[in-house]
């Protein structure tokens, strides 16, 4: 079985600190152009934070530590569907 030494935490915390502040600065980036690109990444980039979080505090010896993973999918689900709006919208003559 893994162990996580303390510096794990560490870093644990580290990147979910970052996967929180690039969302906020993503956030701050979409309500001063609206982009609905910056919103959805913002998001993704708050969940990917979340599932971290939430990795850090759940014993792996927990069966469904797993479904946690989920989270990180919806993400990265989010990042494409964000990146195939924007490029349709571009496209059609919306906004770039």
């Amino acid at each position: 079985m893994f162990v996580v030494t303390p510096f794990g935490f560490f870093l644990f915390g580290a990147i979910t600190m970052v996967c929180a502040v690039i969302g906020l600065y993503f956030y701050k980036y979409y309500r001063r152009t609206g982009d609905r690109l910056l919103l959805l990444f913002a998001v993704a980039f708050w969940l990917m934070s979340l599932e971290r979080l939430l990795l850090m505090g759940t014993p792996q010896e927990y069966e469904a530590r797993s479904a946690i993973y989920v989270l990180r999918l919806l993400a990265f689900i989010l990042i494409i569907v964000a990146i195939v709006d924007k490029n349709r919208a571009s496209k059609d003559g919306g906004s770039p």
